[in-house]
């Protein structure tokens, strides 16, 4: 069999197949792309940013649990009046909260507070002066941080 009766027999098959393949790749990428979105808008949603709204009304989040999409979003949309939406209605954040801790910053500093403690209790740390000299020695040490 010769390379043009090949593809004349099968080359509407492969064509096919090839589609096939590049369209389930392509969904697959733009599916992970929409999940790090919504990941993105949910770690930036939290009390005090400034949303859009899917009906083009600008508001303050008050309340919001990315936890719960089924629990309504409390949004201040003038002071004083707060409307509930639904959750999926935030359709982006404008203005992300500046100020607000997340969990995973609590959660790096109870960790670096711990080893505070420690080096206190230790004795490596006396006074905050100690705190300083440590500081600016590690600057001099590693100068890229």
């Amino acid at each position: 069999m010769d390379f043009a009766s090949f593809f004349a027999n099968y080359g509407l098959i492969i064509l096919l197949v090839v589609l096939l393949v590049f369209m389930f790749w392509s969904s697959r990428r733009r599916m992970q792309k929409q999940k790090l979105e919504q990941e993105a808008k949910a770690r930036e949603t939290v009390p005090g940013s400034e949303v859009l709204l899917q009906g083009g009304i600008y508001g303050t989040i008050v309340e919001y649990d990315a936890e719960n999409l089924d629990e309504p979003a409390h949004v201040e949309i003038a002071p004083g009046t707060i409307i509930r939406v639904h959750s999926q209605a935030i359709l982006r954040v404008v203005n992300p909260a500046t100020g607000f801790v997340t969990e995973d910053e609590f959660i790096d500093a109870e960790v670096s507070e711990e080893g505070y403690i420690e080096g206190v209790a230790d004795g490596e740390i006396t006074s905050i002066s100690d705190d300083q000299k440590r500081a600016n020695a590690e600057k001099k040490d590693n100068p890229e941080v």
